[in-house]
């Protein structure tokens, strides 16, 4: 931000530099101290855009959509003034958020981050509901949850707020300042590289040597200079850590490429992983940034399979789209199909210039972990360079030395506390560190007070998952016996952890059998109406349709159960 309180905006695409002046900020609002306004906690992913929409990143767009440019983008791909805009860019909010706050056109609102940073002042002008449906459908051309972005909006507000935005405070980042670039840094610094061309290269994975020969390839098919430009905002769950990434960047960078032939700037971008409109989103920022060309791969932005097995979007769906429009933009696409190695040459090749008996080698994404990573093995230096490798190697360590959680879940009296008691001691005798959450102990210390609605009970199972996620993020196995009787809230739990470090075992135990067992004495008082909403008998429990494990208490004893875990365990490569 310069004295004057002006930040620099790009008019659409590069064109002629304008002024957006922050209005009606008193020298207070400045310095934060913020007078007495409505205010509002906004998701990550907000915040991401409204660092991009007041840095000029997102120009012409300076504030999320109202109704109008966001129906004009979801039908026509534009703004409501013509201008060419793929992705919508909205704040949602809860209707009880509206109700609660009284909220109205005209309202001054205070946007506050996650850990309540003043952000920005909001001067509503528009509020309208929207459809998760037609999002889903006209941006994404899927209604299917397995697309990460439609399954995420079904937890947004159902109600998106727009007006001018005054910026108090862009959100702190302390991590790799030098390559936090903001647009009209970055055209400045590629201004001295004195080269008309600038070509980007958008990438939310670690570099490999595929990459850097694409990228490479692609700076000198058109004379021009490289502009890494990876995103470390929101990317797909799953991808590793920007941390990670950004050291491998910087490495290949200084190392790799030729002085005066790169430039590494980071990008606080939330992805929506939607495939050819995204691709097109891609061109338009980086046109905003000063690139005039942009390398798109195979299924840019696509985020893999569908629930059905099949790609979301065509492989050169993105190419096309951005090859369409870009006249428009003033960025042309650099197209490249997949490479490969050839061993006998020790070069990289286009695929469709490789002959059929042509000997190659590949990697692919499951083989770097399953075959390397997860076996403590280093990555060949012919597919990474020894930098990247031990980086990763680095953040990613043998998976007997990973984090887990071991989620019990059972009706009460099922047996989940015993097998994970005896769970516990063969785990520490196999030298893993491990940390046991049981529901009763958890209820007389971290969820003291709740009590047993739908609502705390929710509250109750999410806290033991936080906390067994920051067990598993620090390397220790996070051993979980809560009756967790909702299907809802055990998957939140695993999401919490992905897939790779969340094991679900169901004790499954018939309600007979548990009410025989009844060393408390609570399935008499729940029949004999003491206890009101007990599980299992006024209140549901819904057992698990896909759980790891399934352990049968009647027909085996405790011992023999834990060692089924144990065995899993083994198997999976999780212990010596």
């Amino acid at each position: 931000m310069s004295d004057d309180l002006t930040q620099q905006l790009i008019s659409p695409y590069g064109g002629q530099l304008t002024n957006l002046v922050l209005k009606d900020l008193t020298r207070k609002e400045l310095l934060g101290e913020i007078p007495d306004t409505k205010s509002l906690q906004i998701s990550e992913r907000a915040v991401c855009d409204l660092e991009l929409l007041s840095t000029g990143a997102f120009s012409p767009l300076d504030k999320f959509m109202g109704e109008e440019d966001y129906k004009s983008v979801l039908d026509k791909m534009r703004l409501k003034d013509g201008t060419l805009f793929p992705i919508p860019i909205t704040l949602p909010i809860d209707k009880s958020e509206i109700k609660k706050q009284g909220l109205s056109y005209g309202d001054r609102i205070t946007l506050r981050s996650s850990t309540n940073d003043v952000l920005a002042i909001m001067e509503i002008e528009d509020m309208y509901e929207w459809d998760i449906r037609e999002v889903s459908e006209k941006v994404f051309e899927t209604t299917d949850i397995k697309h990460p972005i439609v399954k995420e909006m079904n937890d947004w507000g159902k109600v998106n707020i727009s007006g001018p935005i005054s910026i108090i405070n862009l959100p702190t980042h302390h991590d790799f300042k030098k390559y936090r670039l903001d647009p009209a840094e970055t055209r400045e610094k590629l201004t001295a590289f004195r080269n008309r061309n600038v070509i980007a290269f958008q990438t939310r994975n670690p570099l490999h040597r595929v990459h850097e020969e694409l990228t490479k390839r692609a700076a000198n098919n058109v004379n021009g200079v490289l502009l890494l430009h990876p995103v470390v905002g929101m990317t797909k769950p799953g991808d590793v850590d920007h941390f990670t990434r950004v050291r491998t960047y910087i490495e290949l960078t200084e190392k790799y490429y030729k002085p005066n032939s790169v430039l590494l700037a980071l990008l606080p971008l939330a992805m929506r992983m939607g495939g050819p409109r995204e691709a097109l989103w891609h061109a338009i920022i980086r046109r905003n940034y000063g690139a005039n060309y942009l390398i798109v791969g195979r299924d840019h932005a696509g985020p893999g399979t569908n629930s059905s097995g099949e790609p979301f979007y065509g492989p050169y769906d993105s190419q096309e789209l951005v090859k369409k429009y870009a006249v428009e933009t003033g960025v042309t696409p650099i197209e490249f199909t997949e490479l490969a190695y050839l061993p006998e040459k020790g070069r990289y090749e286009e695929s469709s210039k490789i002959g059929p008996n042509t000997l190659t080698k590949t990697i692919s994404g499951t083989e770097i972990r399953e075959k390397y990573l997860d076996k403590g093995i280093n990555l060949p230096t012919w597919f990474t360079r020894p930098e990247v490798a031990k980086i990763l190697a680095e953040a990613y360590p043998a998976k007997q030395e990973r984090g887990v959680c071991l989620w019990f879940t059972g009706l009460s009296g099922s047996g989940k506390s015993t097998i994970a008691n005896i769970l516990t001691v063969l785990l520490m005798e196999h030298g893993r560190k491990v940390t046991i959450l049981d529901g009763d102990v958890v209820r007389t210390n971290l969820s003291k007070g709740l009590g047993f609605s739908k609502q705390d009970r929710d509250i109750n199972i999410l806290r033991i998952g936080y906390v067994a996620s920051e067990i598993v993020t620090h390397g220790g196995i996070a051993i979980c016996a809560a009756i967790s009787p909702y299907a809802s809230t055990r998957d939140s739990v695993r999401n919490m952890m992905g897939n790779d470090s969340f094991i679900e075992i169901f004790v499954n135990t018939p309600i007979a059998i548990c009410e025989k067992r009844d060393p408390k004495g609570m399935y008499a008082k729940a029949r004999a109406g003491e206890i009101k909403g007990f599980t299992g008998i006024d209140d549901p429990y819904e057992s698990p349709c896909k759980a790891e494990i399934t352990l049968d208490t009647v027909s085996f004893p405790p011992e023999e159960n834990a060692l089924q875990i144990l065995n899993h365990l083994q198997n999976l490569g999780l212990l010596q």
